[in-house]
């Protein structure tokens, strides 16, 4: 078994990965914040086969918070994390401080990037701020590790369609690969906002993933706005679930769909108690 190496210094990622780049060998890279779960190991699993390095970030990054609560009550456990990366054959972690990632400057000013319109709907209308932070701190993985491919779950389809958006406009040249939704026995999306969730919360917070499959039989026969209506009433209509936001988007563009002749996903965002979730899935 390959030792796993953690790694906290910036020049001494950068020691290593010019090393790496001098022999020619492929890198795979997946940026996370911790509070690892099955579908982060799954995407690190993904960059051990295909890669003949592979690095995982762990940083709580606090620049994509807008609610300072949120950011603050985010699981931390980086010996765990590191444990469960030494089992799937991760080769390096690196978990930097917050000082060692930005200057005060930074920290104390946003971000600035153009996103032609993808930080407008969903997420971005819900968390101001929130993409500009993720652009912030990926870009500078990005410059940091000077991967081959970097590896990002679905579920998070808003923040990928983003990252494909920064990599192109910054041209950044990495090779971004985007992995299945891994979901729990109860067909709830893992995420590590689950560990918030009390054992009575998650059964109810399966009941998204379950009016999403739901969904999915009526397009042949409503329209996209039909469709959006019934998902609101079905999970509202779930005592302990309060829905932020369903939308039927363009899977390109983001906007809103106005039939099923283009590609489609559902997108959602749903508070359960205090608990944030967001799911997503495939419409047409």
């Amino acid at each position: 078994m390959v030792i796993m190496q953690l790694v906290t210094s910036v020049d001494e990622l950068r020691e290593i990965l010019q090393s790496l780049r001098d022999k020619q060998l492929t890198v795979g890279f997946v940026p996370t914040m911790g509070a690892l779960h099955e579908g982060h190991l799954t995407l690190v699993q993904r960059s051990v086969r295909e890669n003949d390095f592979s690095v995982v970030s762990v940083f709580v990054n606090p620049t994509q918070f807008n609610n300072k609560s949120d950011l603050e009550k985010y699981p931390r456990n980086l010996t765990r994390d590191a444990e469960l990366l030494q089992k799937v054959g991760c080769s390096l972690v690196f978990a930097p401080e917050v000082a060692a990632m930005y200057t005060p400057d930074e920290l104390s000013n946003p971000f600035e990037f153009d996103f032609a319109g993808l930080d407008q709907v969903m997420e971005g209308r819900f968390r101001p701020g929130h993409f500009n932070g993720v652009v912030q701190v990926v870009s500078k993985l990005f410059n940091l590790v000077q991967p081959t491919r970097a590896y990002f779950g679905e579920k998070d389809f808003q923040q990928l369609a983003i990252i494909r958006r920064m990599n192109s406009v910054l041209k950044m040249g990495v090779e971004i690969v985007a992995c299945p939704i891994v979901r729990e026995p109860s067909g709830l999306a893992m995420s590590s906002r689950n560990e918030r969730l009390t054992s009575q919360q998650r059964e109810i917070a399966s009941g998204i993933s379950k009016v999403l499959f739901e969904c999915r039989t009526f397009v042949p026969g409503k329209s996209p706005f039909e469709v959006k209506s019934w998902v609101e009433s079905r999970i509202n209509s779930i005592e302990g679930l309060r829905l932020e936001y369903f939308e039927i988007a363009n899977i390109t563009t983001l906007q809103t769909a106005e039939s099923w002749d283009e590609p489609t996903v559902g997108c959602i965002a749903v508070f359960c108690g205090d608990v944030r979730l967001i799911d997503v899935i495939q419409c047409s």
